[in-house]
């Protein structure tokens, strides 16, 4: 939540989701030599339901087709069990479970295919 966001923009790393001309969601994607990290992704809480996170998510996977990278990584918290659910839906297979700063986190990862 206290991410700097405008250094994000001005590195070509934030994206964001318009509906009817008002931000509804944003992502926020970050390269690595092997895979394209999924840093954030939200939709604004009205619009929830309407299938916008899997617009963003959709999207993070056609930029690691179109930049050459062969997978998707993520981490989420352990606690939000929907989102890990929503996530494997998705394809993505848990890969660690780690403490850190007081909170479990759960990564994840989704390879590509051709």
């Amino acid at each position: 939540m206290d991410d700097d966001y405008a250094a994000h923009c001005e590195a070509g790393r934030a994206f964001v989701l318009e509906k009817d001309g008002a931000l509804a969601g944003l992502i926020v994607l970050m390269d690595f030599p092997d895979h394209l990290w999924i840093d954030n992704v939200a939709v604004e809480p009205a619009l929830k339901g309407q299938g916008l996170g899997r617009v963003l998510m959709d999207f993070a996977e056609a930029e690691a087709r179109r930049r050459g990278l062969p997978e998707l990584r993520l981490l989420t918290n352990a606690l939000m069990a929907a989102n890990i659910a929503m996530y494997r839906r998705l394809g993505f297979n848990e890969t660690e479970r780690r403490t850190e700063a007081g909170r479990t986190r759960v990564y994840m990862t989704k390879p590509l295919s051709g």
